[in-house]
């Protein structure tokens, strides 16, 4: 009977579901909105910094978890990673994706947490934004970009775990196993 891993798919996929739609509603949903409310770029990048501010703690939660997850499947599943044909591949695919969306993620942070500070009321944090100069325009135009790398990133890692879902049938697992063995017979 096959092991069952609930509560690591359980962290996998809610880690990565929360990151996946956490990074999708900042990117079209709260920083449209900052933008339409707030008549000037600083109180938009003002409002929209609250935001992420508050969203990030809740998203390196679901990100940790997410990657205990990921680490505990891949535990249970390191046999058939390694017999089955076409897993190790898409091991490695998932897991290239899943740093790049790590580095992405960290990325946009640094970027937001720039603007933060440089469009910031207080003036200590501004004193501290003052002694490390940024230009917001362009830390901005850079944030613009970056952040929708990483819904595209958590997207393409939920894509191979469907993928991972379906070479989990035994159907697939018994000819994956055939064809990984078929070498080493002729």
């Amino acid at each position: 009977m096959p092991e069952r891993n609930t509560v690591l798919r359980a962290m996998h996929d809610i880690g990565l579901a929360a990151w996946f739609g956490g990074s999708m509603m900042g990117v079209t949903g709260l920083n449209p909105a900052a933008e339409e409310q707030e008549p000037s770029q600083v109180e938009a990048a003002r409002m929209a910094s609250a935001g992420w501010s508050k969203w990030t703690p809740i998203n390196a939660a679901a990100i940790g978890l997410h990657l205990v997850g990921a680490v505990g499947i891949a535990a249970a599943n390191r046999h058939r990673i390694v017999k089955q044909k076409g897993v190790l591949a898409s091991t490695i695919a998932k897991t290239a994706l899943t740093g790049a969306a790590l580095a992405a993620t960290a990325y946009a942070r640094k970027l937001g947490k720039k603007i933060e500070m440089a469009s910031s009321p207080d003036q200590e944090t501004a004193a501290k934004a003052d002694q490390y100069p940024v230009d917001v325009e362009a830390a901005q135009k850079q944030l613009s970009v970056v952040q929708w790398t990483v819904p595209a990133l958590t997207g393409a890692v939920e894509v191979l775990n469907s993928l991972h879902g379906e070479q989990q049938r035994p159907s697939q697992q018994g000819a994956g196993i055939f064809r990984r063995l078929m070498p080493a017979v002729g």
